[in-house]
C-alpha cells in the first residue's frame, strides 16, 4: 500500500535557552490523517517539538536543524486554552468573523448563510454541544473542556491540515476524555494529520499510529504505535509504560470538625442580557482533614462552584461560611485572613503567574502579602514548598 506523502518534517532540531537544551536533535515526520504522539514526562520537550510546526519558539532561544510545513496550515490547541481565546470577546464571535473573511468572495446575498454553515460544521466536528448557548458566552464562562473544544473548532475552520493537541486530556473527565479521543480520530479520518502530546498512555493507544518516547528533550525510542507500546526496547520507555501501583481509598475517619459549608447556592451567568442559572447546591460541607471530591463532565458546574467558594464568581445567592462566619461574595471584600483560608489552584495554572517574574519571588509574595512574612522569611519558605512539590532550584 502506497505511504502518505509527508506534509510536515522537523529535522535536527535543537532548541537551546541560556545555554540548556530543551530539546536536541529531534526528527519527525508528519502524514495526513494520522495522529503522531510525543511521549514523556513534564519537561521532556513535547511542547516546544509540537510548538515547532507554528515557528514558535522560547524567547532568546538558540535554534539550529530545520522545520518544514509543505502547504498547509498547522492548528494548535494548547494544554490551556483561555490563553488563546480573547476574554473581551463572546466565543462565538471570532469564530463568525473568521468564516465572513472565508466567504468574501460569494454574492452578497449568500454570504451570511454560507459563514453560518461554516461555523456549524466547524463546531460539529469539535462535538461542541449546546453551541447556541455556548458561543454566547465569554471564554471565563466556559469549562476548560469547553474552552479546548471551541479552539479546536476555530482550528478547523481556518482549514488546518495539522492540528497540534497539547496535552488535550489533562484534568478532564472520563466522559470529556472519551470525547476528546472521538473528535481527534474524526479529525484524522477526515484526513488531518495530528501530533498529539500526551502523557496519558490510554488516550496515545487508542489514537497513535506512531509514537515517539522523549526524555530531557531527546527521542529515546520511536517506531509505530503497536511495537513501541507492546515491545517498548528503551528502559525509559518500559518504566514509562509500566502500571501504576492501585492506591487505596482514602480513611474517611481522619475528618474533624465543620469547616465550611455551603447552602442554598444558586450561582448564575450572564448570557445574552440575561442571568442564567448554571449551578444549584442545596448543602455541601467540608470538614478539617476532610479530601472532599466534587466530580461530574465538563461544564456540570464543578469551576463555577470552585470560584464561588474562592470569590472569584460574585453572582450568586445562598450562604457560604467559613468556621461559622459567612464569607463574602467577592474576593475584594474578604479579610486577610479570609483569602489565606480559601485558595484557588487554577486547572490553567499558567493564568495565576505573571511571566516577566521569577517563580520563587511569586510564591514567596504570597507569604508576605497573606501571612505578614518577612521578605527574607518567605523566601526561604517558598524554597522550601516548592522542593517539597518536587521543583527543583533552577
Amino acid at each position: 500500500m502506497k505511504e502518505n506523502p509527508v506534509i510536515a518534517a522537523v529535522t535536527g532540531l535543537t532548541v537551546e535557552v541560556d545555554g540548556r537544551a530543551l530539546v536536541d536533535r529531534v526528527s519527525l515526520r508528519i502524514r495526513p490523517g494520522t495522529v503522531t504522539a510525543l511521549v514523556g514526562a513534564s519537561g521532556s520537550g513535547k511542547t516546544t517539538t509540537g510548538l515547532a510546526l507554528l515557528g514558535a519558539f522560547p524567547a532568546g532561544a538558540r535554534v539550529t536543524g530545520e522545520v518544514t510545513v509543505h502547504g498547509t496550515r498547522v492548528g494548535h490547541v494548547p494544554q490551556h486554552p483561555a490563553a488563546v481565546l480573547n476574554p473581551a470577546r463572546r466565543a462565538g464571535a471570532l469564530l463568525r468573523d473568521m468564516a465572513r473573511q472565508q466567504v468574501r468572495d460569494l454574492p452578497r446575498s449568500r454570504r451570511r448563510a454560507a459563514a453560518r454553515q461554516r461555523v456549524a460544521r466547524a463546531l460539529a466536528d469539535a462535538q461542541l454541544d449546546d453551541a447556541g448557548k455556548l458561543l454566547s458566552r465569554y471564554p471565563h464562562q466556559l469549562s476548560g473542556g469547553q474552552q479546548q473544544r471551541l479552539v479546536l473548532a476555530q482550528a478547523l475552520l481556518l482549514g488546518a491540515g495539522i492540528i497540534v493537541a497539547d496535552e488535550p486530556t489533562t484534568g478532564q473527565d472520563a466522559l470529556t476524555t472519551r470525547r476528546i479521543v472521538e473528535q481527534l480520530a474524526a479529525v484524522a479520518e477526515r484526513g488531518i494529520a495530528v501530533l498529539l502530546l500526551s502523557h496519558d498512555l490510554d488516550v496515545v493507544r487508542a489514537l497513535a499510529d506512531e509514537v515517539l518516547v522523549m526524555r530531557g528533550g531527546r527521542v529515546v525510542e520511536q517506531g509505530p504505535a503497536h511495537r513501541v507500546l507492546d515491545a517498548p526496547a528503551d528502559p525509559w520507555t518500559k518504566e514509562l509504560l509500566a502500571e501504576p501501583r492501585t492506591l487505596p481509598y482514602a480513611d474517611s475517619g481522619q475528618a474533624g470538625t465543620e469547616l465550611l459549608t455551603v447552602e442554598g447556592l444558586t450561582a448564575r451567568h450572564r448570557t445574552g442580557g440575561a442571568r442564567v442559572p448554571v449551578l444549584s447546591v442545596d448543602r455541601l460541607t467540608l470538614r478539617s482533614g476532610e479530601c472532599l471530591a466534587l466530580v461530574g463532565r465538563s461544564g456540570s458546574g464543578k469551576t463555577t462552584l470552585g470560584r464561588c467558594l474562592a470569590g472569584l464568581h460574585r453572582d450568586h445567592t445562598g450562604r457560604i461560611t467559613l468556621d461559622g462566619t459567612e464569607l463574602p461574595r467577592s474576593l475584594r471584600d474578604r479579610s486577610r485572613a479570609q483569602l489565606a483560608a480559601v485558595q484557588y489552584v487554577f486547572q490553567d495554572a499558567r493564568a495565576a503567574f505573571d511571566e516577566h517574574r521569577p517563580v520563587l519571588d511569586q510564591v514567596a509574595r504570597t507569604a508576605v502579602r497573606l501571612r505578614g512574612a518577612e521578605p527574607r522569611e518567605a523566601v526561604a519558605r517558598a524554597r522550601r514548598v516548592l522542593t517539597d512539590l518536587g521543583l527543583a532550584g533552577e
